[in-house]
């Protein structure tokens, strides 16, 4: 069993699991800052057994993790990314690593859109996380002929080159990466699923993701607040399909929150509930796709092969080949983007913009920018 040592403290997991967390998830204590830092930098360093670190990982999951923990968690992590900010200051879309399995990817499509109508927009992700293992941006982005096993300097590059980028996760966070095999043997999702997306690596002061529930959200946004690394502007959290950040056809909940929104400000670092999904800088809203004249189903997204069908009708979309469904979905997920930067007042305003780079060239420019990086 691992002690108690100096480098790392007075918590070695198997202490924690005994007299803090363990004990079921009616009758188990959240951990201090203090604690779930310790944890993270025994995990990361991979010195707790095996077991241990699976039943820690099982008790945060069936305990659920607080802001704080999560905070902790993300800080420990964001201290060993490699971080390449681009000259721009793009959207960061952190959608979930372990990728889609029925539905088109259409973050690729969008985000070029995005990136011509003057909106830079970050993807990154991995290769095949645990525990789906499913498609995710990468594998449309290699079907589609654009690098992506990137440095981190090379993807800001991308960035600024041709408003799109993606960051490659066991180039930009090694450390995590280094914890598949052991995720892969847990069987289920651990926090580790919730911070990966979280890391921001570009440094973008805008970040988009998703939910599968408003509590989720709440959680992500108290968790950056809580961080002492970040320090985002906005943050749009929304309810993806297949928990992705793709909205879905018919209604959308959309959490949004703004540093400068609330009567203190982004925060102090500590964790303030008047700065996070308490305070007046929180607020939610609706997509309803019909409101914007789209005639859209979630089966009408449906693909077979995730990654291929993906990317053909990225192809498709974004040289004005294509309408109906996909191009309107590909549409309203370019003009979120837009919005979250503030690029534009209004959803509709995005659509508009949104459109005008589909339809006059600039956003097929970009996926040819893209190929030729």
């Amino acid at each position: 069993m691992a002690q108690a040592t100096q480098e790392f403290g007075d918590w070695p997991l198997k202490r924690l699991m005994t007299e803090v967390c363990g004990s079921g998830h009616k009758s188990a204590d959240d951990l201090t800052r203090a604690q779930a830092t310790e944890a993270f930098k025994r995990i990361l360093a991979g010195e707790p057994d095996p077991t241990t670190l699976g039943a820690f990982w099982l008790a945060n999951r069936w305990k659920r993790n607080t802001a704080e923990e999560l905070g902790a968690y993300v800080d420990v992590m964001c201290e060993r990314v490699e971080y390449a900010e681009p000259d721009a200051d793009p959207v960061d879309c952190g959608a979930n690593y372990d990728g889609k399995g029925r539905s088109a990817i259409l973050g690729v499509a969008a985000g070029a859109v995005a990136a011509a109508a003057g909106t830079p927009v970050v993807v990154h992700s991995g290769d095949r996380v645990p525990t789906q293992k499913q498609d995710a941006y990468k594998h449309v982005l290699d079907e589609l002929g654009v690098r992506t096993e990137l440095t981190p300097a090379d993807s800001a590059d991308m960035v600024d080159e041709t408003g799109f980028g993606f960051y490659y996760q066991p180039a930009f966070n090694p450390a995590i990466d280094d914890l598949f095999d052991r995720r892969d043997m847990m069987g289920v999702r651990t926090f580790v699923n919730t911070i990966e997306t979280l890391a921001n690596p570009a440094g973008a002061s805008t970040h988009l993701g998703s939910f599968y529930h408003l509590a989720f959200a709440k959680k992500v946004v108290d968790t950056f607040v809580a961080s002492e690394f970040h320090d985002l502007d906005r943050v749009l959290m929304f309810q993806g399909m297949e928990g992705y950040d793709d909205v879905r056809p018919g209604y959308t909940k959309v959490a949004e929150w703004d540093a400068a929104g609330g009567s203190d400000g982004a925060g102090d670092g500590e964790g303030d509930a008047e700065a996070g999904s308490d305070g007046a800088s929180f607020d939610d809203f609706e997509i309803e796709t019909a409101d914007y004249g789209m005639d859209l189903e979630e089966a009408d997204l449906a693909v077979d092969d995730v990654a291929a069908e993906s990317a053909a009708i990225t192809e498709a979309v974004l040289a004005g080949e294509r309408d109906g469904a996909f191009a309107d979905a590909v549409a309203v997920n370019a003009a979120l983007r837009i919005y979250a930067r503030e690029d534009a007042d209004s959803i509709e305003d995005g659509l508009t913009a949104a459109r005008e780079a589909i339809d006059d060239g600039s956003a097929l420019d970009v996926l040819e920018a893209l190929r030729a990086f």
